[in-house]
């Protein structure tokens, strides 16, 4: 009989591309990893790996087992799902990822609700960027993740995760206030800021793509001055009258920050999603961190 552990090493590397990167995974040695992928090679008399230059790649008959792994995996979560809803207290840990605006504006209340729900459930969170993070749920590094999805402006889609939308946020035009300087007050629209200093997340963000088709749409080529991924600094810069930027609406809650913000022509919002491997969606543990989040994002609205 095949060791599902080595399988689930096979299936690890599949998803991670290295041995190093599936060592780190499972909190493995690299050379534990190999021995018990030679191991695997010998219990099925076949082998598995290619060297490729430093690499190792998964032959066809690696892919094979790796597609039957991903099917053991599966029902082995649904059965732990099942097992838990016989429990009438819920508990156990749920990994959860979330981006920054969400880790500030809902996560401290949902915690507040859960543990008064159920004070016997741990939920661990990481801040990640939404891209990374649904594939890391897709990999299993966690349980559930918060993500968003802009304007015509897909997110990534993982077969084996389901997606459900938790709330609509709208997106502003910041600019400083007019306290700093009164000629701010003469602005109203996106074209007025067109020879202004922009601050936008890193290349590469969902956000920052938005943003830029949104300022090209509307006649011109932003003075991009300023990137870095944290919303906070977005807030310090156009508070002191250096930037200007697209804002969600979640980022509003920053009551010290004396912003003002502009309503865009097309009221346009970002989608919040929550996403979680099909085979523990039913999992009591995740319905109750899901649940909660409903909660608080309706309370926001």
């Amino acid at each position: 009989m095949l060791n599902l552990a080595r399988l689930q090493i096979l299936f690890e590397l599949r998803q991670r591309g290295t041995l190093a990167e599936v060592a780190e995974a499972l909190h493995l040695s690299p050379s534990a990893v190999s021995q018990q992928l030679s191991t695997l090679e010998r219990e099925t008399g076949t082998q598995l790996l290619r060297k490729s230059g430093r690499r190792v790649t998964l032959t066809p008959e690696a892919h094979v087992l790796c597609e039957h792994t991903d099917e053991i995996l599966r029902t082995v979560e649904a059965a732990e799902s099942d097992l838990a809803t016989v429990s009438e207290e819920i508990s156990g840990t749920v990994r959860m990822a979330a981006f920054q605006s969400v880790v500030l504006s809902l996560m401290p209340a949902m915690l507040t609700t859960l543990r008064a729900a159920h004070p016997q459930l741990r939920v661990t969170l990481t801040q990640h960027e939404p891209e990374d993070a649904l594939e890391r749920t897709w990999m299993r590094d966690f349980d559930l993740v918060v993500a968003e999805q802009y304007p015509h402006h897909a997110a990534p889609h993982h077969d084996g995760l389901d997606r459900e939308e938790l709330m609509r946020d709208p997106i502003r035009l910041a600019v400083p206030p007019t306290s700093r300087d009164p000629a701010w007050s003469d602005v109203g629209s996106l074209l007025d800021v067109r020879d202004a200093p922009w601050v936008m997340e890193p290349a590469g963000a969902a956000s920052r793509h938005w943003a830029l088709q949104a300022c090209r749409q509307a006649g011109f080529e932003p003075d991009i001055r300023f990137e870095t991924a944290d919303l906070h600094a977005h807030l310090a810069l156009i508070e002191a009258g250096q930037a200007v930027a697209l804002m969600p609406d979640l980022m509003r809650s920053e009551a010290r920050h004396t912003v003002r913000y502009i309503d865009l022509p097309d009221r346009p919002e970002r989608t919040i999603f929550t996403s979680v491997r099909r085979g523990a969606q039913a999992r009591p543990a995740i319905s109750a961190c899901r649940a909660a989040l409903v909660t608080v994002s309706v309370r926001r609205c």
